[in-house]
């Protein structure tokens, strides 16, 4: 897909965070999480800023107020992002939703004009701010692991905090005084738009197809997730299971004397870290890795989500825990810090969440499942499952989850507004599967934003506890976004939970 960066030169004026803008004109795409603050940023430096959204409909008074100050020149409606605005142009800064290919982007590259996003432009307005950067992204397990490094962080008494693609917007927390360590969440629309960030340390968790009508294709796709790694400073993080991201490492245009640290399940090699019977070690930062291995922490500090008493972090968990744990060590965390954090640290909602056990049944909320690699690792964790799946596909196939799981998928409720692909993969694998489909329509229903696909969540729950029984587990691990029914991932899991309980009676 084109659009692989800026198309100019960005201006110099932009580098530290308060010379003077003026004389800048500056269009800024979107006016969401991201592009209200580098409206609001840019604005309150003197630039002449434009602000374009397709959604006129939403309430933004209070932004507007905020911009009007600053004389911004908020324009909204889909009229205006089919073109580029009339008249010269310094720079582009785009919110992440928005495709390479989207008209005004494209127009911008075909005409020059630099167009960069919310990590380029807090890279270059950091100024003197030293915090340093530890940098996350990867297909699956993003959240959990940048939340984990902010807990490993916080408990060894370093001011740090969680941003990025969670949290506090980046634009924010690198202008945050005080801060000394910034664990950073980033997606590849993020690192898509970004040329010259340059981490302390940089992960790749792991790498599967994934929003494929956005990159345009898988290798664009990591392409753009391997750009986390340009230019990192102290380690470039890897996991050892997944070849792609060594490969990554092995491509990478790295500050001299940047390590490449591995992190794996198993028992680790020198230069990686790894479990031993029942510990976290470390054969990587140590002196004496090449013969012996340093414990920083218990298998059993990593944070469960079955429900379970006692029961042993699933392998997906304590790989997000080592890949937390080598961007900490990466800065000279102490493993007693790193021990603490794991056992502060919780899961977040809609992952792998058990909402209610009754008469043998559990009900597990993994909303968050937005793809088929991390649907793999949920319904990896359980025997014999009531599937909710469906939503918008991104342009995955479904195929090889069947494949690997038709013993465990003892029957399928199907949402979402279009199920051909789950369809196509089901004549191919399991023809003979139970499948129940949630009638479509009830995923138009109007009324509060956040109750959106409310009816849909209703008749999955009433469906599934019509084919499940003790001994089942009812999962809800879409494969795929929530978008066309729902309002987000998080709206999806909510309103599975409030039906799971009313079923139940509670």
């Amino acid at each position: 897909m084109s659009g692989a960066g800026p198309a100019g030169q960005v201006p110099a004026a932009l580098s530290g965070p308060s010379s003077s803008l003026a004389g800048l004109r500056i269009l800024v795409t979107g006016l969401g999480v991201t592009g209200f603050p580098a409206a609001v940023h840019l604005g309150e430096r003197g630039a002449d800023v434009i602000v374009i959204d397709g959604d006129d409909q939403a309430d933004v008074s209070e932004k507007a107020q905020i911009l009007e100050v600053f004389d911004v020149d908020i324009r909204r409606g889909p009229e205006h992002v089919e073109a580029l605005p009339e008249g010269r142009l310094d720079l582009v800064v785009t919110s992440p939703g928005w495709r390479p290919d989207q008209p005004v982007l494209a127009a911008a590259a075909a005409a020059g004009i630099p167009v960069i996003g919310e990590v380029e432009l807090a890279w270059r307005i950091r100024g003197t701010n030293d915090a340093k950067w530890l940098a996350i992204t990867g297909t699956n397990g993003k959240t959990t692991t940048t939340t984990m490094l902010e807990a490993m962080l916080l408990a060894a008494g370093l001011r740090a905090k969680a941003c990025g693609n969670i949290g506090t917007p980046l634009l924010e927390a690198v202008l945050e005084p005080g801060l000394e360590v910034l664990a950073i969440e980033l997606s590849s629309f993020q690192l898509h738009w970004q040329e010259s960030m340059s981490a302390d340390a940089a992960a790749v968790l792991n790498i599967a197809p994934d929003h494929l009508d956005w990159h345009g294709s898988a290798e664009a796709y990591a392409a753009d997730k391997a750009k986390i790694y340009h230019n990192a400073k102290l380690a470039c993080v890897y996991n050892c299971a997944d070849d792609a991201t060594l490969h990554m490492v092995e491509e990478a245009d790295v500050v001299e004397g940047a390590k490449a640290i591995g992190f794996t399940t198993g028992v680790p090699h020198p230069g990686e870290l790894g479990v031993v019977e029942d510990l976290l070690v470390d054969r990587a930062f140590i002196p004496q890795r090449y013969s012996s291995a340093a414990e920083i922490a218990a298998v059993s500090d990593v944070a469960t989500a079955t429900g379970v008493e006692g029961s042993r972090p699933a392998d997906h968990q304590v790989a997000n825990a080592l890949a937390a744990a080598s961007l900490a060590r990466a800065i000279d965390v102490p493993g007693q810090a790193i021990a603490a954090g794991l056992q502060n640290h919780s899961l977040g909602a809609h992952r792998m969440v058990t909402v209610a056990e009754q008469n043998g049944l559990r009900w597990v909320d993994d909303s968050k499942a937005t793809n088929t690699h991390a649907a793999n690792a949920s319904l990896g964790a359980f025997d014999s499952i009531v599937w909710i799946a469906g939503g918008l596909p991104k342009g995955a196939d479904f195929t090889a989850l069947f494949n690997d799981h038709r013993d465990r998928i003892k029957a399928l409720v199907l949402i979402g507004a279009d199920d051909s692909a789950f369809r196509e993969a089901i004549a191919a694998t399991v023809p003979d599967l139970e499948v129940v489909r949630i009638e479509p329509a009830l995923g138009i229903d109007s009324g509060v934003p956040k109750r959106r696909g409310e009816a849909v969540a209703s008749a999955a729950v009433a469906a599934a506890a019509q084919l499940a029984g003790p001994g089942d587990t009812v999962l809800l691990a879409p494969a795929a976004a929530s978008m066309d029914q729902f309002l987000n991932y998080n709206t999806r899991g909510e309103l599975f939970t409030e039906a799971v309980h009313t079923h139940l009676g509670r």
